[in-house]
């Protein structure tokens, strides 16, 4: 058992002999407990490695870094990728066209496959396009499709895919493409059709009913369903193994399509994929729009530009205004208000011309100049009509 201090006595150990009124005490001597330096426990502590030196506070006592104590830990090894095999396939998901990457909606498709499908079961993702990201986003196989332009002819491929896997459940995405091709294939097929499906758990499958306040569950898997877009989560699991498939020869396409182009800058804001948008730093709006054109974008603008009569109410940006999804936007003299932010926040690629280096837009965009806009804005128009 530990005796107990008496200050007082401690403290009378230091008294020197008083040669006036006012005591004296020789703090040099140290009794019972020696004296803590720290400075030279830590320099005793430190390991000699370049180029950064490094402590360790686990040893009470100052004892240097073991020779064989590594200065940096290995990384953890990446998860090996789960293999099925054919017979556990289940699942087909048919990705909508279009090009690069993955996107959200793809992800969407199979994060929904593997909880209906589970662990052991197999997902096959058929696409127009190269995907070696699809394994870790959860496909075991991979089928490569040819973009067919016209949308009978995407049906007849995917038709005789379906017939070729011969897979019991079909997956595909709640949009004007992939719902016309979802009804095509159930109509052919006669398979049980469950569209519009939000959710899928515990529950099931489970969908609004239009006009009602109530839902629509299903306990079992259909034969085919189709997916709203934004509404299952990405959840992070085990890659899978990705694997190229080989089919047979699928129907080419022999319809004869032509595109009809929409004129520059006649979308809606919602549905442009590219869009110009001027803030509270634009003042000559005809060179703003003139290049808007020429560039051949949709003019939009921040709620500042539309309170003040310079831009059309239906131009505006923003949470309180229209929530954009383009690829592209480009913004003119604007701040960035949390409420503008939000309207962009589903843009792919960012480009922001401000005075303010630290404003809120030049810190979303992923390439930004730091200068007056209308200088910038007549050299790019400049630019555009010397090309034209």
């Amino acid at each position: 058992m530990r005796a107990r201090r008496d200050p007082r006595a401690e403290r009378a150990t230091h008294l020197l002999a008083a040669s006036s009124p006012r005591p004296r005490y020789d703090w040099t001597q140290r009794i019972g407990r020696p004296r803590r330096d720290p400075r030279a426990e830590a320099s005793a502590q430190i390991a000699r490695r370049e180029p950064r030196l490094r402590l360790d506070r686990q040893q009470h006592a100052p004892v240097a870094f073991a020779a064989q104590v590594p200065l940096v830990s290995a990384p953890d090894a990446a998860p090996a990728a789960i293999v099925v095999d054919d017979a556990a396939l289940r699942i087909l998901v048919v990705a909508d066209p279009g090009s690069g990457p993955l996107t959200a909606l793809d992800r969407q498709l199979l994060a929904a496959a593997r909880l209906a499908a589970g662990k052991a079961g197999g997902v096959v993702l058929a696409i127009d396009r190269e995907a070696p990201e699809a394994g870790a986003a959860g496909a075991d196989r991979v089928v490569i499709l040819a973009p067919p332009p016209h949308p009978a002819d995407r049906f007849e491929q995917v038709a005789a895919l379906h017939r070729s896997l011969a897979l019991p459940h079909l997956v595909l995405a709640e949009t004007p493409g992939g719902g016309d091709l979802a009804r095509r294939l159930a109509a052919r097929f006669a398979l049980p059709f469950f569209p519009g499906v939000e959710q899928i758990g515990a529950r099931g499958l489970v969908r609004a009913v239009r006009g009602r306040k109530v839902d629509q569950e299903r306990a079992e898997l259909p034969g085919l369903l189709t997916l709203v877009p934004d509404m299952v989560p990405l959840r992070a699991e085990a890659p899978r193994e990705g694997k190229m498939v080989t089919t047979p020869d699928l129907p080419p396409s022999h319809r004869t399509v032509e595109r009809v182009r929409p004129a520059r800058g006649s979308l809606a804001l919602a549905d442009s994929d590219f869009v110009v948008s001027a803030g509270n730093g634009i003042r000559d709006f005809d060179l703003f729009r003139a290049l808007t054109q020429a560039l051949g974008g949709t003019p939009g603008a921040s709620r500042v530009v539309c309170d003040s009569g310079d831009m059309p109410r239906a131009a505006q940006v923003g949470a309180s205004g229209t929530v954009l999804a383009a690829d592209c936007y480009l913004a003119f003299g604007i701040a960035g208000a949390p409420q503008h932010l939000q309207g962009i926040a589903g843009c792919v690629h960012v480009l922001a011309v401000n005075t303010d280096l630290h404003a809120a837009m030049v810190e979303r965009a992923e390439l930004s100049i730091v200068a007056d806009a209308h200088p910038v804005m007549a050299a790019l128009l400049r630019l555009l009509e010397e090309d034209a």
